[in-house]
């Protein structure tokens, strides 16, 4: 399944070689600090195991990552891979105490990694941003081990209509608000498009499902704003 947006030419990697500086800054402001409790829902949701392998695919600055290194206390290492250089560069800086984070550039729809390696995939805010999603959920399936364990989080669909339209207000500040933080309005534009034309709870199930996942389940997060996606290599 294509997506138009994020198939015009150039078109993310022009918006996140824009923003990436400023990236976990601009994150807190448009979420006023949830997209943190958001992904710590995320591990706990997985209860991660000691001695289990993480590849982070669409990482940023690597969140996940730490927050998974955290909960388990391993010394296993992460694996977290991004298109963005700059992203990259960020996240090492900001996590270069965690020496068993490993850090690769690499597209979610070829995964530069062997097949059946890793107990946990996850992807935070980043399979929107994709341009084929039936390549990333199959290349998703293909690095798991069996009974490895995909979770996506993810922008989605609210389900109640008064805070969907407060949402939608709200979500129309966001370009100004990157403008004065970020000094570029652009990206943010395509932010919000890129939210509103993402599909709903439901057809990322189906996707998954049709993608060979098994036992696939969904958990809203603030009234669905943001769902948490879970599914299982069997």
């Amino acid at each position: 399944m294509q997506q138009y947006l994020q198939n015009k030419k150039g078109l993310v990697q022009k918006v996140f070689n824009k923003v990436y500086d400023k990236y976990d800054l601009m994150n807190d402001f448009m979420s006023l600090g949830v997209h943190r409790l958001w992904k710590k829902d995320l591990i706990q949701w997985m209860n991660p195991a000691k001695g289990k392998k993480l590849i982070d695919v669409a990482c940023g600055t690597g969140d996940l990552g730490k927050l998974f290194l955290e909960a388990t206390k391993t010394k296993e290492k992460v694996l977290c891979i991004d298109p963005n250089q700059g992203m990259i560069n960020k996240g090492k800086i900001k996590l270069k105490k965690h020496k068993n984070i490993k850090w690769l550039i690499g597209s979610a729809e070829d995964l530069p990694v062997s097949d059946n390696y890793y107990d946990y995939y996850t992807i935070s805010f980043g399979l929107r941003n994709t341009k084929n999603l039936n390549k990333t959920l199959s290349e998703a399936y293909r690095v798991l081990k069996p009974g490895g364990r995909f979770l996506c989080l993810e922008f989605s669909k609210i389900e109640n209509s008064n805070l969907d339209f407060f949402y939608k207000n709200y979500s129309k500040l966001i370009p100004l608000i990157g403008k004065v933080i970020v000094g570029e309005q652009e990206p943010y534009e395509y932010l919000i498009k890129s939210i509103d034309g993402f599909i709903n709870q439901q057809e990322l199930i189906n996707l998954m499902k049709n993608n060979k996942f098994q036992n696939c389940r969904y958990r809203n997060l603030s009234a669905g704003i943001v769902a948490i996606h879970s599914g299982w290599k069997i």
